[in-house]
């Protein structure tokens, strides 16, 4: 699973316990703990301009960066966060800040507790605005069960110092919305589930889990393994603490004003848990089993045995990451105090309410469009089909144009067609007949004959051959009564004596009938 980040502010103290839980071990990877600095910027240029030139090389400040690419001399508070978490990839890590007072209020709530969840949440609301003035949203509060049947309502108010803190390292690192945040814990209600988980007490018992803190401490009653009451916050730590015996005195005093008649259990945590203390307490309580909170099931292997003496003193972030664990787990339900502007803030669609409100027309518009071009696509396609298909179809009527052309040109050229045919056949007729006058005339007179028939200009017929006499020649230009004899040249033949001629026949006045 991913790597949890708890922090805890307290004041100017702020503490980091990096778990993971592999399988059913709780590994805690690394623990930071840095003053939140108050200096100006000013301060903070006056500072980083200050020569080095003549130090030593232990104290001079070095270019290197640190894995998540921030200086490793920081100045500013999210740098000292950042360096806190070296080496670790930031962007798969979840942030989960643990908050008390003053950033935490509390207010129980001795009402009717018949009512829903929803309307009882809602007078819980009503109750606090009566009481302190103080107007809290649904979406910010939570309560809890205490040992006596009240109800104990917790809501933040104001900004979170701690989420700013994790905004301001997100942006450091170039990162251009905050890191996953996806709960917020109180410091207090986290602890006293964690002490309740890891310790065997009597239904009957009286508990008291004794914080201290650098600046601050906190007292909380617990009446078997339920929360009986929160203390109010100790102005008194390892910084300012003179004597013990404060402690006792606002321990009796929280004793009566939670009633609670005696303290079977003490454990003692955070920055002080020594011997001395131990010895106080029970001189003071006698009778009370006073022990140190353990941290036995939770695998130390990852952090070094500096950090292992003073585990102690991250009691808080590792209760915080403890109760996160079972809520993921489904074992428990805590109070997740995560602000509604976080939420909005990591959300993948940055809506607001009204933006929610439209969501169901966004859907139907979304349905009727998909459904709409759905059909205008088969219409589109059965259209393609039909258009491949008149395509076909013109196609074929291109091609059966193309051949009632070539028939209507046959057609239109079948009247000169019949013409030449006409002609042709009238030619042919004279032809016949020209041809079978001169082979009559030449079979009975036998004395001619022809050696050459062919055509000239202007429809003329040029006939060349032979004849013994002249007389044979006069007689056969007479009988074509429209032949013209153009030439006869003597040329003798072998031993006889012949006579060459020429005749024209013009075949335009030419009938071939006798008269």
């Amino acid at each position: 699973m991913k790597t949890l980040v708890c922090i805890y502010s307290e004041g100017n103290d702020t503490k980091v316990a990096v778990v993971s839980k592999e399988k059913e071990t709780v590994k805690l990877l690394k623990v930071s703990d840095f003053d939140i600095m108050q200096q100006k910027t000013a301060d903070v240029q006056s500072f980083a301009s200050i020569s080095l030139e003549g130090m030593s090389g232990e104290f001079a400040i070095g270019d290197d960066t640190s894995s998540s690419g921030v200086n490793a001399l920081s100045v500013s508070n999210e740098g000292l966060l950042n360096n806190a978490l070296s080496g670790l990839k930031l962007n798969n890590c979840e942030f989960i800040p643990a908050i008390t007072e003053p950033a935490l209020h509390y207010h129980i709530y001795e009402g009717s507790k018949e009512n829903n969840s929803s309307k009882l949440l809602q007078e819980i609301i009503e109750e606090i605005q009566k009481t302190k003035n103080i107007t809290v949203e649904k979406e910010n509060i939570g309560y809890t069960e205490l040992a006596g049947g009240q109800l104990l309502s917790v809501f933040a108010d104001g900004e979170i110092g701690v989420i700013r803190l994790i905004n301001s390292m997100a942006g450091l690192n170039g990162r251009q919305r905050s890191y996953k945040i996806p709960s917020v814990k109180s410091a207090d209600l986290s602890l006293a589930y964690y002490v309740a988980k890891r310790k065997k007490f009597f239904p009957d018992d009286y508990s008291l889990i004794v914080y201290i803190g650098k600046e601050y401490s906190k007292l909380i009653f617990l009446q078997g393994k339920k929360l009986k009451h929160i203390g109010a916050t100790l102005d008194v730590g390892t910084m300012n603490l003179h004597t013990y015996d404060v402690y006792f005195s606002k321990i009796l005093l929280e004793m009566e004003n939670g009633g609670i008649p005696r303290i079977d259990n003490v454990i003692l945590c955070g920055e002080d848990d020594s011997e001395n203390l131990i010895l106080s307490f029970y001189g003071t309580f006698p009778e009370a089993n006073v022990n140190k909170l353990d941290f036995e099931g939770i695998d130390l292997s990852q952090i070094s045995d500096e950090d292992k003496e003073k585990i102690s003193s991250f009691s808080i972030p590792i209760s915080v990451a403890f109760e996160y664990l079972d809520e993921l787990a489904k074992e428990y339900q805590g109070i997740n105090l995560l602000p509604q502007y976080v939420k909005d803030d990591q959300k993948f669609f940055q809506f607001g309410w009204h933006a929610f409100m439209i969501l169901p027309l966004l859907f139907i518009c979304t349905l009727f469009f998909t459904k709409t071009i759905i059909e205008y696509g088969k219409t589109i396609s059965a259209n393609q089909k039909e258009i491949t298909k008149l395509a076909d179809i013109q196609r074929q009527n291109q091609l059966i144009l193309n051949q009632i052309n070539e028939f209507q040109t046959k057609i239109d050229n079948l009247g000169g067609t019949q013409a030449i045919l006409d002609s042709a056949a009238s030619g042919t007729e004279v032809w016949s007949r020209m041809t079978e006058k001169i082979s009559f005339f030449a079979a009975a007179r036998k004395n001619m004959w022809v050696t050459s028939v062919q055509p000239a200009p202007n429809n003329q017929i040029v006939l060349t051959g032979y004849g013994l006499n002249r007389g044979v020649l006069t007689d056969f230009t007479e009988s074509t009564k429209n032949g013209l004899l153009k030439s006869i040249v003597y040329e003798s033949l072998r031993d006889r004596n012949a006579y060459k001629f020429t005749l024209n026949f013009d075949l335009n006045n030419f009938s071939g009938k006798d008269e």
